[in-house]
């Protein structure tokens, strides 16, 4: 299921990680060659993705929303 980019926060190794309109969280790193997203490196990039939907495999398989 697609669900849409509403906040981000950082994990405790500072990753960034979206907050989908699902309640999941879904990690979104820049680490080429495997994951291309240099948007996720800036504050500018990353306001300008709210909205973005995701592939949110967390709601395919019925979880409950992560917790804050």
């Amino acid at each position: 299921m697609r669900r849409a980019i509403v906040g981000y926060h950082q994990d405790d190794e500072d990753h960034w990680v979206a907050e989908l309109a699902c309640g999941h969280y879904q990690h979104v790193r820049h680490q080429p060659p495997w994951s291309e997203r240099p948007w996720v490196t800036t504050p500018g990039g990353r306001r300008l993705r709210l909205g973005l939907e995701l592939e949110c495999v967390k709601c395919d398989r019925g979880e409950p929303p992560d917790a804050p």
